[in-house]
């Protein structure tokens, strides 16, 4: 069944036709990842879903009672609540359920009203209670913050105190608890580390309801979505499967109607020299049959779409640097009384490109800034090599002077280069005609995010310092960027949540926090499978040098962890005995008539029930990994 279908829509702003004929539906569970250039019309098309905006021709049909769910971006910006209430507001309806059961019970108790009629709505309620979440609601609440980055000391701050970014991470969580049928989200992975990235994928491919996702993190996209949905040219095309199946697919299609358009031109070019041969030798007759048969051809002719505009973008040849570029020693720095990294050492050798990875917080971007002097390091040294010139990326843009023109922008730094070079440079970078004479402070995150790469890549940098380089640009243009990047021939230390840009670009990766710098060779995936292996791997105990007392020493340390681990099995299975016959009491006086019509012994024992469950639940994780220490310890032998 169809949770949404769009027919026929057609969408004009003035004299611009931003789509036309747009047709598609999205089924139930379908998890469709919306993407497209920017400015294409991506989120308008969220915006005519949802009524804020009218088409200008074409239907929009939800299915039958179907609840769409939309990010809002100013979301939570005059709450007066603390984050914990503002995220649990969701389940008011929960909530005023809760309470009026509880307004019951007191009168039921006290034998006020007509008893019967009160047990009854009593017993209606609370099963709308549980069947609607009630039993879990304050510990979703409590998940989907943490989830999201929030930390406990968090939870009693006021809306009114967070930052916009944390505005908007309380508004998606309070989005995807709504649990709308269909969910619309707008890059919701922006403003998030990738500890709450794992947790957000996670979150939606469990998620039972539909949802249409714009974004251009394609990592995220491959992990959550099972269609993609691509607009370009006022078009929209759906294609099976994530991003990295969508790109094959289309590389494939396009290769496939290059080679047609190859061949009907062949044709043509074929006609054309029969209909001169024809005229040269005066048989009219036949050059104009031959004539109509090219006519109709070229009706038909079906040429591939270049229209769509990309970046050009790359660094060329830049000076050499010596083998050691960078050297840096137990650097360590705070804000007053918070922490963010102590005794970070690392080397960046010539054609490195390393990766800065850790949670939101712990001083990437300061540490950054600390290589290019714009701070200073609590303790600790850093040593460029020889021939280094540093080119610095910020992610808020800041090297950018509002008060500029486009054109000024970089001709101002640039006063050798003619007019026509620069208008030629910024259209590589997709600011053609008048756009060149707008004021810097006037575009866009991802037109100031092109400008500032055109201003590095003319800066003749041989060691970049990036930070968030591909934050606001567009799936195309960050694929420019990676391609401009594997070609630098210098070296380079980036910060970046982007993980298919890690995974393309990355020769190691570096992890930063209160213990040091890490070092993990490879790319994003590479250094995720090795932290699996570190969390897995039990503690080792030191090999065997030789024989006699080392091995007895280590026999006897065997067998007397064995037998400690036999005693912790059965002491496990025994409590996890205890545990079934106590959940199966609890269970039995649950469904008495007496206990039904006590509310308040009815959520007592719910809390003691899933007290209970949870006990068993870690009891049994404890036995598996006992269970499994004991196959090993007796594998020894």
């Amino acid at each position: 069944m169809a949770v949404l279908s769009v027919q026929n829509l057609d969408m004009e702003f003035g004299e611009r036709t931003l789509f036309s004929g747009v047709s598609f539906e999205v089924g139930e569970r379908d998890k469709i990842g919306f993407i497209g250039s920017n400015a294409t019309g991506k989120t308008t098309l969220f915006k005519l879903i949802t009524g804020e905006l009218e088409p200008s021709s074409g239907g929009i049909y939800p299915g039958k009672n179907i609840k769409i769910g939309y990010l809002e971006q100013h979301a939570c910006a005059g709450s007066q609540k603390t984050v914990y209430d503002e995220m649990e507001s969701v389940f008011e309806p929960l909530m005023k359920k809760e309470k009026r059961l509880e307004e019951l019970a007191d009168l039921i108790e006290a034998g006020h009203g007509d008893i019967d009629a009160l047990i009854a709505e009593q017993n209606r309620l609370h099963t709308e209670f549980e069947d609607g979440g009630g039993l879990t609601y304050k510990s979703r609440t409590r998940s989907a913050l943490t989830g999201l980055g929030f930390s406990e000391s968090d939870f009693s701050l006021p809306c009114s105190l967070l930052s916009g970014g944390q505005r908007s991470k309380l508004a998606l969580g309070k989005l995807l608890l709504s649990a709308p049928d269909l969910l619309l989200l707008d890059e919701p992975t922006n403003h998030i580390d990738l500890t709450s990235l794992e947790w957000l994928e996670s979150f939606i491919n469990d998620y039972r309801g539909s949802a249409v996702i714009i974004s251009h993190d394609r990592y995220f996209l491959d992990k959550v979505t099972t269609k993609t949905m691509l607009l370009e040219n006022g078009k929209i095309e759906m294609f099976n499967g994530g991003y990295s199946r969508f790109l094959e697919q289309k590389t494939e299609r396009d290769e496939i109607e290059r080679r047609h358009y190859e061949r009907q031109m062949d044709e043509v070019h074929r006609l054309e020299g029969i209909i001169e041969q024809q005229r040269r030798w005066r048989h009219f007759i036949t050059a104009d049959s031959k004539q109509k048969m090219l006519d109709k051809k070229l009706a038909e002719l079906d040429a591939p779409d270049l229209s769509a505009k990309t970046l050009g973008f790359s660094f060329g040849e830049v000076e050499p640097t010596g083998n050691e570029v960078l050297n840096v020693r137990g650097l360590s720095k705070s804000f007053g009384s918070k922490d963010l990294f102590s005794g970070v050492e690392f080397q960046l050798r010539r054609f490195d490109r390393a990766f800065l990875l850790g949670p939101n917080g712990c001083g990437k971007t300061t540490l950054l800034k600390i290589l290019i002097g714009k701070e200073r390091a609590d303790s600790g040294s850093y040593l460029f090599g020889a021939g280094v010139q540093l080119g610095y990326f910020d992610q808020t843009l800041s090297s950018l002077d509002g008060c500029n023109t486009v054109l000024d922008e970089i001709w101002n730094l640039h006063r050798d280069f003619t007019e026509a070079r620069v208008r030629t440079l910024l259209g590589q970078f997709l600011f053609c005609a008048d756009d060149v004479f707008k004021k810097v402070e006037t575009l866009s995150g991802g037109e100031k995010a092109r400008l500032s790469l055109l201003k590095l890549m003319l800066s003749g940098a041989n060691v970049l310092l990036l930070d968030e380089p591909t934050n606001h640009l567009d799936i195309p243009s960050r694929e420019a960027l990676e391609a401009a990047l594997l070609d630098f021939g210098g070296t380079m230390l980036v910060v970046s949540h982007d993980r298919y840009f890690i995974n393309k670009l990355s020769t190691r990766v570096l992890s930063i926090g209160m213990g040091g710098a890490e070092s993990f060779d490879g790319g994003y995936d590479d250094y995720a499978a090795r932290i699996a292996e570190q969390s897995a791997e039990k503690p080792k105990t030191a090999k065997t040098v030789g024989k006699g007392g080392e091995d007895y020493k280590r026999r006897k340390e065997r067998e007397s962890e064995l037998r400690r681990t036999a005693t912790a099995i059965k002491r496990c299975e025994e409590r996890i005995n205890e545990l079934d016959e106590l959940i199966a009491n609890t269970n039995a006086e649950m469904s008495t008539p007496e206990t039904a019509a006590d509310y308040a012994r009815v959520m007592e024992l719910t809390e003691t029930l899933g007290k209970l469950n949870g006990e068993q639940t870690e009891l049994m994780l404890q036995w598996e990994e006992l269970e499994n220490r004991k196959a090993q310890l007796e594998g020894e032998e």
